[in-house]
């Protein structure tokens, strides 16, 4: 999922502060912060919360501009509904999903009035200590059931939670140039959706795949086999990247490389309100959803800079 990676990078960081909190003068801070997180510890399934000075925060539109990021809108997402917006590729770090629905870099607000979007992400990044507030104030939700119903359970019509549906295992598969979607028995969302009869919209970022070199390994080698065991103990892909230098585009680094990502968010899927949704419901959208995502990749492709010749891949 988005942020994990840079967020299980500092965890232990947060971790080991508050530890040695404990046996200094400041001990009091640790202690507070411990109650305070018993207290709250229930909010990342209540739809998280949000500071829109943070949303708002300069650094976001520095940091959509460097790439740059662009927010593209096709049609009207009217407040009067509810929407589920999957949005792909996950790429390493999915840099065009956080900034565009996370933050105000690209003015999502504007561009959408009315809308209130939650970013969904993995339960496990809500409860790092220190990160956890920082991340709840760009209105990120867990991405399990519980969280996601009660969103879109409110009275409060507009609510948009965005899922990157390929999560950990869509991240084995970034490779500059290719797009291959790990989508073809994900199935969760659509029952989302159906349960609260909340539209379905497909969103495509253009580039997301290309902001880092990726090591890729044979599906049959070992470096494989450790990232899908890894994968499925974590939930997270240990991906082998590098993009540029800090000070130096031709140096070697993890700073991500200027390539334009374009996000196009397509057309809703209107799906009907059913608590208990069939197979056969599910399968029926599910399909609908895989041929309009398609039909928005295609449409756009050319004008992001894509050979003709380029099509998604499912699997």
């Amino acid at each position: 999922m988005p942020l994990a990676r840079p967020i299980t990078t500092v965890r232990p960081f947060f971790s080991l502060v508050g530890f040695f909190l404990l046996f200094t003068s400041l001990w009091y801070f640790s202690v507070l912060y411990l109650v305070w997180l018993f207290l709250d510890w229930d909010t990342p399934q209540q739809g998280g919360r949000r500071n829109q000075w943070l949303k708002n925060c300069t650094v976001w539109k520095h940091l959509s501009d460097y790439f740059p990021i662009k927010l593209v809108k096709t049609v009207e997402l009217p407040p009067d509904r509810n929407y589920v917006l999957l949005s792909h590729p996950h790429g390493i770090m999915g840099f065009g999903t956080v900034c565009n629905f996370s933050t105000e870099g690209t003015g999502c607000s504007q561009l959408f009035p009315g809308l209130r979007f939650s970013l969904a992400v993995l339960n496990c990044l809500l409860y790092v200590p220190g990160c956890r507030e920082y991340i709840m104030s760009c209105g990120t939700c867990s991405v399990n059931r519980q969280s996601l119903d009660y969103v879109l359970s409110q009275p409060q019509l507009g609510r948009a939670v965005v899922i990157m549906v390929g999560g950990a295992n869509e991240a084995l598969h970034t490779v500059p140039g290719e797009h291959c979607l790990t989508l073809r028995n994900r199935k969760g969302f659509v029952r989302l959706a159906l349960r609260h009869g909340a539209s379905l919209v497909p969103v495509y970022s253009f580039g997301e795949n290309d902001v880092f070199r990726v090591k890729a390994f044979a599906p049959d080698s070992w470096q494989r086999l450790f990232q899908v065991t890894i994968k499925r103990l974590l939930s997270f892909s240990p991906c082998i990247f590098w993009g540029r230098g800090l000070f130096s585009a031709k140096s070697w680094g993890l700073m991500p490389l200027a390539r334009p990502i374009t996000t196009v968010v397509g057309r809703p899927i209107p799906v009907p309100q059913c608590p208990q949704p069939t197979e056969e419901q599910v399968d029926h959208y599910h399909r609908l959803y895989m041929k309009a995502l398609e039909q928005l990749f295609e449409e756009h492709k050319e004008s992001c800079g894509l050979p003709a010749s380029t099509h998604l891949t499912f699997i």
